[in-house]
């Protein structure tokens, strides 16, 4: 159970992403509360006062760094439909070089039986800001928010696996099936003949998707 927070809030901050670069870096079992103590310039008494015990540091430091990895993913977020395509060709690869050994330590504490309950909870989270990030994207899109919502899901997870694994086959066959779906949509949305028409009247740059 996280304990109510005690210290400085910035000073808690740091603690906690400094923490979390050194489980990314030597991983969930090879991390001690002496080299944790030692990233952070601090005794362990120090961390343990702030945060109650290693389960803790671990738990708080997981979900507050990859809140924010959400956050740097989503101010890439296409600004209209025609920049869709970037996303799509740009952030797998980006979301790699920059959150792989991030991603890859979240699997490590959310898969393990003894943080499963707070995985759960974590991505109870992701679900409302993954809507909430629909509903801004919507009007810029011209989509509806819960047709965004299900697209980032599947985007998501296409870039986390690449990030895990570097699966390439993998990776097109998951955004292809995303173009697969936005045609979908652009011919719904515009009628057949628009879409015979490459879908140039709704918007769509020719030659996307």
């Amino acid at each position: 159970m996280v304990l109510q927070e005690k210290g400085i809030p910035e000073r808690r901050t740091t603690f906690l992403e400094t923490c979390f670069d050194t489980f990314c870096k030597s991983g969930l079992e090879n991390t001690s509360l002496q080299m944790l103590a030692e990233a952070c310039g601090v005794t362990n008494g120090a961390l343990l006062y702030y945060f109650g015990s290693k389960d803790n540091i671990i738990i708080e430091s997981t979900a507050h760094c990859m809140a924010k990895v959400e956050d740097d993913f989503m101010a890439q977020a296409p600004t209209s439909f025609a920049d869709i395509e970037r996303f799509l060709r740009e952030m797998p690869y980006l979301t790699a070089k920059l959150h792989g050994a991030k991603y890859r330590f979240m699997y490590q504490v959310y898969a393990s039986p003894k943080y499963r309950e707070c995985g759960k909870e974590f991505f109870k989270g992701v679900n409302i800001r993954y809507h909430n990030y629909a509903e801004l994207l919507s009007g810029k899109l011209g989509m509806p928010a819960d047709f965004i919502q299900g697209m980032t899901y599947l985007f998501v997870r296409a870039c986390v696996h690449f990030a895990l694994f570097e699966d390439e086959d993998y990776l097109q066959l998951q955004l292809n099936a995303i173009r697969t779906s936005l045609r979908a949509f652009i011919a719904t949305k515009t009628g057949s003949e628009d879409w015979k028409a490459g879908g140039r009247k709704s918007g769509a740059p020719h030659g996307s998707f």
